[in-house]
């Protein structure tokens, strides 16, 4: 009996308990609402689209609707001329704006990066507009534009210009109206991207192009524009994508008047389904867009190299 107590057996070593799948589940538990209710807002509407632009659908003519196949596509690309006119004026609008944002966004994020006295109001002043709405950025500039009490009453009285002159309703003076009533707040998204990307350039590269004779032109050239090529693309990307969707401005300010003049095609499928109750043909119009904006973002970001080591 000694002999046996003696020779006690070892303990057992403790049984590992298997690891519970439910701590590696749990993110994916807790962001699962979100993202249900986050992909029913976006994926309903896209379907509902897709579906609508193969029916005649007008609310006003039932006895219309029903499938129609590809008819309304048929109609957008050999029917309607007002079609290709709105498609043609956003491309020159995107082109325009995007262009002479970009231009100004980088000059001024260029100015607000230098060190000088004021520059905290300095970088304020540059970026409030962007904190504006577009209808409210749209009403100051009808105040401004307005025939009465606006810019051109006040240049009248300077002599320049006639009293009752009335820009936003002049076919040649409509499109740089709104061109610069939209500059107002868009220049400020570009200045934002780029100067915060201005930021983290070092300023050692800097000084060693200024010990090799580098003119300010050439450390531009070299050193801040292969820097910054990843936020110009990204920035100019989506401003591209806003713009060409831009309805609250244009909308506001002319109602694509004058003339059709300013219609975009966004503009165009606002007036087709609210106005005309067309919601069919708005909703293969819709898609012709949605298509065309992506194929232009798929090339875009492949020309560009986005992300690319090489710059």
């Amino acid at each position: 009996m000694a002999q046996a107590a003696a020779v006690a057996k070892p303990p057992a070593p403790p049984r590992r308990r298997r690891a519970s799948a439910t701590p590696r589940r749990l993110p994916y538990l807790l962001i699962a609402p979100a993202a249900l209710l986050m992909l029913g807002f976006i994926a309903y509407p896209v379907l509902s689209v897709f579906y609508y632009s193969l029916q005649n659908y007008n609310p006003t003519k039932p006895w219309r609707n029903g499938y129609a196949g590809f008819d309304n596509f048929v109609q957008a690309f050999t029917k309607d001329p007002q079609f290709w006119h709105t498609l043609t004026f956003s491309a020159k609008w995107v082109v325009v704006e995007v262009g002479l944002q970009l231009l100004f966004g980088l000059a001024l994020a260029l100015i607000v990066n230098q060190t000088f006295v004021g520059r905290a109001l300095g970088r304020a002043l540059v970026f409030s507009p962007w904190a504006v709405s577009g209808v409210l950025t749209s009403a100051i500039w009808v105040l401004l534009y307005n025939s009465q009490t606006g810019i051109t009453r006040y240049l009248a009285d300077m002599g320049i210009g006639s009293y009752g002159t009335s820009w936003l309703s002049d076919t040649s003076t409509v499109f740089p109206a709104a061109v610069v009533a939209d500059l107002w707040r868009g220049v400020p998204f570009f200045a934002i991207l780029i100067l915060a990307d201005l930021q983290s350039v070092s300023k050692d590269l800097y000084e060693a192009a200024e010990v090799d004779g580098a003119s300010r032109l050439k450390q531009f050239w070299h050193i801040t524009l292969p820097h910054l090529k990843d936020a110009i693309v990204l920035s100019t990307l989506l401003r591209a994508v806003w713009e060409f969707n831009n309805v609250d401005l244009l909308y506001t300010l002319t109602g694509g008047g004058p003339a059709g003049e300013t219609t975009t095609l966004p503009l165009y499928i606002a007036n087709t389904s609210v106005d005309a109750h067309n919601f069919g043909y708005a909703s293969a119009l819709t898609t012709v867009a949605f298509v065309i904006l992506l194929f232009f973002s798929m090339v875009y970001l492949r020309l560009s190299k986005f992300g690319s080591e090489d710059k």
